[in-house]
Order: C-alpha cells, then structure tokens, then sequence
C-alpha cells in the first residue's frame, strides 16, 4: 500500500482529498461517513456574512418605524454573529467527542471586508485546526481598480494573519489580470496554503421568459481543465502549498492535480452526484495506481508535470487552437 499522507493547511493529511465548504459538512453524521470514507480533511461549511446581513436587514425593517429599537438591532446584529460561531463550536465538539479524528477547517466568507478579523479569532477560539478565507471580489465595479482590488486581498489577510494563530489559507478566484504573480505575491506572506479556484454562482438566460435564472451549481468533470493549467505554472515557483479545486470527481483527475502540483485536491460537486463512495473510489484508485507504477509515495509526484519539471513548460501558457484547427476545411459537415 502506497503512502497517501500529504500537507495542506499547514496540517498533515492522511490522504489528499478534502471535502470542500458545502452542505456536505454541516453535520457530525455527514463528517463521520466522510471521514470513513477516506477524506483527508473537511472544509466546513463557510460562513456567510451575507446571510447575516441578510437577515439583519430583515429584522432592520420590522423595528425600522421605532427608533428605542437601535440598541435592539446592534443586540440583534451581536447576536446573529454569536448564533453563527456557536454552531461552529457545537459541531466542532460534537465531532471530537464522536471519536472522529480529521482536521476541521472553519471557513469564512465575507464580502465587506469589515468583519474577517472578528470571524477569524472567533473561529480559530471554536477549535478549527485552520481557517480558509473564501475570498472573492467580482471585478465588475468599473470605478474600481485593479490596484484596489488587490489592495483589498492582500489587507484583509494580512489582518487576519495578524488576528489568529492557527494556520490560514485562502481559496482565490481566477479573475486577476496578474494571477500567476498574485499568487507568487501571496505565497510569500504567512499563508500555510492558497486553493485554486473559488466555483461561483453563475447565471444564464432562459430563452422564454427572458429572465436570469441560475446556472449549474454542481461542477462538470472537464471544470478541471482551468485550475490544472493554472496549478502547473505556479509549481515549483510558490513558496506555500497548493490545493485544486473544481471538476475533480475521480481519482485520475486528482492524480493529474498532484503531478501538476496540487499537494491536495478538493471535492465538492463530485460527492453531491455520486455519493460517499466517491471519496472511498477516489482514495483506493490513487492507492492502486501508484502501487502499480511503483511509486511509494504521493508526494513523490507532486509538480512532476509542473512547469518547473516538464520538459516544455510552454505548454502551459499556450491558448491557441493552430496546431488542431489551422488547417481545419469549413466545407466539412
């Protein structure tokens, strides 16, 4: 049996497979059978604060027409928070004393910027083994500039590094004009690790009603094309541990990853679709694999196909289509 430990969070895992922040780790049950099923670590589910803002706004408009009620909304506001916190701390408990022994990494998702610092120390105070700051910034506003925008990054996590001593890493989008040196930029900080990429909310337009509706919310197997791309040009040039997330639903897929550079690999959509075994799928595939290729360890292929290692590196930067449709004859049904 090969070797599957690797690290990432600044944690040893047992194997490379993390379950990402999602529905699928709100439970002691669910974390139980996925931990039993193989996974190296568990995201769990993040916390939003757009749902508290939410909800605040909610509260906000049933008192708004009384003003004694201001002290009540900052109560309100206080408590929502600690509401939030406190299932952290119950499911992280209830975890531990369910004799489940993976590491729970809490995972904030905050969209101001103003209350990062106070989630992180609060979490990191619940028992998560490490933080991930889902952190994503749209550039659409057209009077923000790229300037600030990365202004922004690197000055909530350096707050948060600031505020908690556990290990912190953060899961990137792939909208930077200068992604490659971005990330090469936030490797240098106290990061213990950077996963590649954030899976968003996306729209499309349905044709009858002429109305947004909402997209795919479960990843395709060909997803991964993009962060493999991008987890290869950064191997071998990055100075923190390298996850990849989206697309990966089976073990082949999380190979590639690893050669590429990947020292983990999230999955999400693929348990969603086919069940806990997929973990369990996953694991044994990679197990039989490099057992089968003589390799005695799983760290033994990361970044073998990175940029660093492969013999054409340019390989990875290419985005044209000439060497298979330059020739190609239009007249051809």
């Amino acid at each position: 049996m090969a070797n599957l430990t690797t690290r990432f969070f600044g944690l040893e895992l047992k194997t490379p497979v993390i379950i990402g922040s999602s529905g699928l780790s709100n439970s002691v049950e669910k974390i139980r059978l996925l931990a039993q099923s193989g996974a190296g670590a568990i995201v769990l589910k993040s916390v939003f604060e757009e749902e508290i803002v939410n909800e605040y706004k909610t509260e906000f408009q049933k008192q708004s027409d009384d003003q004694s009620n201001l002290e009540f909304l900052d109560y309100f506001d206080y408590e929502i928070k600690n509401d939030r916190v406190k299932n952290y701390l119950d499911l992280i408990q209830g975890v531990k004393k369910a004799g489940i022994n993976i590491p729970l990494i809490a995972s904030i998702n905050c969209a101001s910027g103003n209350e990062w610092a106070f989630f992180a120390k609060r979490l990191a105070e619940s028992g998560a083994d490490a933080l991930e700051l889902n952190l994503f910034l749209l550039p659409s506003d057209l009077n923000r500039s790229a300037e600030q925008v990365h202004n922004y990054y690197i000055t909530t996590i350096n707050k948060v590094l600031d505020t908690v001593s556990v290990p912190v890493t953060v899961k990137l989008s792939p909208y930077f004009a200068d992604l490659a040196r971005f990330i090469k930029e936030l490797s240098e900080t106290r990061l213990a690790g950077i996963t590649l990429f954030n899976r968003f909310y996306n729209v499309d337009i349905d044709l009858d009603t002429r109305q947004i509706v909402p997209a795919n919310v479960l990843s395709h197997p060909t997803e991964y094309l993009q962060p493999l791309r991008w987890v290869g040009i950064v191997s071998g040039h990055v100075s923190c541990d390298i996850a990849a997330s989206t697309g990966i639903h089976d073990y082949q897929t999380a190979l590639k990853m690893i050669m590429a550079g990947a020292s983990a690999v999230q999955v999400v959509s693929g348990v969603y679709k086919h069940g806990y075994d997929v973990v369990k799928h996953m694991v044994h595939g990679m197990d039989k694999w490099l057992d089968q290729n003589g390799i005695a360890s799983v760290s033994e292929l990361i970044g073998c196909a990175g940029s660093a290692k492969v013999k054409n590196p340019a390989m990875y930067e290419r985005v044209q289509f000439m060497k298979y449709f330059g020739e190609f004859d239009q007249s051809v049904d």
